[in-house]
């Protein structure tokens, strides 16, 4: 038998190998690795102390994710995670996550989302019914409006009604907490929790007015018999059919602050990102539209059918999420010793899955950086790897509000383009800025023209 040959790895500088060039420009780096090492399919770098092994091409990532997942935990990175996420869905490996995932599972079913989706179309109303009472001739932070009402729509159906006058300190709440968090995952070298740096203390004032706002609502459902159609009722009446036990407080809030953070946050960045691109390939939007408002027809209101019957905007959606994942990168590290390919893999190596650098790889996708949603037309779809489309991960992982984000992607893009055209407000390109999520750089602001005038 032949010796496994060693994975390549990516020199850098002494002692801290790849470290400043990933912290400088991770998007950048990442795809000069993949043009660099693209054909040997695994590379190496050093960031920090530590080695971790990136994945190149979609079979090495579905092995992984998929087929011998049970050998790969979270990555180190959700430790940093886990710090404010708790013991969730997000954060958990092993038995206690499958047994969260069995409980979690019956409330996103597609009958459950048939009654969510409806909340998520009167919202996607209102929202617009905002939009066309603001001023046309001003450009609006698009943003900044979808995290509005992204966060509308997830507290309604996380809750079964608003935060009133909580809404906006929440939002930036979460805000400040994506900034710190994103800066102490991708940087190598951290202080601990404990230490009184500012980041630190901004840290823990916004991760208690988290916890104490949704630990309030979960003490009061509790004393409450009232039937709510919610998620928080699916979860709080959800059994294991293995021991007949429900979800302690601590386990719900854990699951409802992953819910309630990647509910509004990853959904309100994936939208900015399509409104962006539809703004800037007119042509797109025209098509796009034009399915919508044949959709609509002379009603003021989509239903809950008519989100799953737009193939265009599904396609558009879908080439957006390519372009800018919100998920950009996933950590794993390997349990034990492993192949991966012609390569030989130790226990406790760390290994990332980039959707980012999958998105784009041309053997894949040609012309990897063009918007063109009919990428995703059955047709061109057909014999395509399905690992090469990774937004909501893959696996029994798998995002479990990857339905959920669809349909209120759907719903909103939709009531959107049957009332207003889009154009930049900008001359400049958008940039992607990695932080926990695939945000911009700068704020995406477009005009909306009011179709009715």
């Amino acid at each position: 038998m032949t010796d496994q040959p060693p994975i390549p790895f990516v020199k850098g500088v002494p002692f801290l190998g790849s470290t400043f060039a990933f912290l400088h420009n991770p998007l950048g780096f990442l795809r000069r690795l993949q043009k660099q090492y693209g054909d040997q399919r695994l590379v190496r770098i050093q960031l920090g102390r530590r080695t971790v092994t990136v994945l190149l091409k979609p079979e090495e990532a579905k092995y992984v994710l998929q087929e011998n997942n049970r050998n790969y935990g979270r990555g180190r990175s959700y430790k940093v995670l886990r710090e404010f996420l708790g013991d969730g869905l997000l954060t958990t490996d092993g038995d206690y996550w499958r047994r969260q995932r069995r409980l979690a599972q019956p409330a996103f079913h597609r009958q459950k989302l048939a009654v969510l989706a409806d909340t998520m179309i009167d919202e996607a109303v209102a929202w617009t019914g905002r939009l066309q009472a603001q001023d046309r001739t001003r450009p609006v932070d698009v943003s900044t409006v979808l995290t509005d009402v992204t966060l509308r729509i997830v507290t309604k159906t996380l809750f079964g009604s608003g935060l009133g006058n909580q809404t906006a300190s929440l939002s930036q709440a979460l805000n400040e907490l994506n900034h710190i968090i994103s800066q102490t995952v991708l940087n190598p070298i951290r202080l601990p929790s404990w230490f009184p740096s500012p980041a630190n203390q901004a840290y823990e004032k916004a991760s208690k007015q988290v916890n104490d706002l949704i630990t309030g609502i979960i003490q009061t459902r509790r004393q409450d018999a009232t039937p709510h159609d919610d998620l928080l009722d699916m979860l709080l009446r959800a059994t294991d059919e293995e021991t007949g036990e429900g979800m302690t407080d601590a386990q719900l809030l854990s699951e409802l602050i992953t819910l309630f953070t990647a509910g509004h946050e990853t959904t309100a960045t994936s939208m900015a990102w399509t409104l962006y691109l539809l703004a800037t390939h007119p042509d797109v939007q025209t098509r796009a539209r034009t399915e919508a408002q044949q959709t609509l027809g002379t009603r003021t209101r989509f239903s809950a059918d008519d989100l799953r019957t737009m193939p265009y905007l599904s396609q558009v959606i879908n080439e957006s999420l390519r372009l800018y994942p919100p998920a950009w990168a996933m950590s794993r590290l390997s349990l034990g010793p492993d192949t991966l390919g012609v390569y030989s893999l130790a226990a406790d190596e760390g290994v990332l899955v980039s959707p980012y650098i999958l998105h784009h790889d041309p053997a894949s996708w040609p012309n990897p950086d063009q918007f063109d949603p009919d990428r995703f037309a059955p047709e061109r779809a057909a014999g395509r790897h399905s690992y090469a489309f990774l937004p909501f991960g893959g696996g029994p992982r798998l995002c479990i509000g990857n339905q959920f984000a669809l349909l209120e992607m759907t719903a909103l893009l939709g009531q959107l383009l049957t009332m207003f055209d889009l154009t930049s407000a900008d001359t400049t390109a958008a940039q992607p800025s990695p932080l926990i999520t695939l945000r911009s750089k700068q704020p995406i602001r477009l005009y909306l023209r009011n179709l009715t005038i």
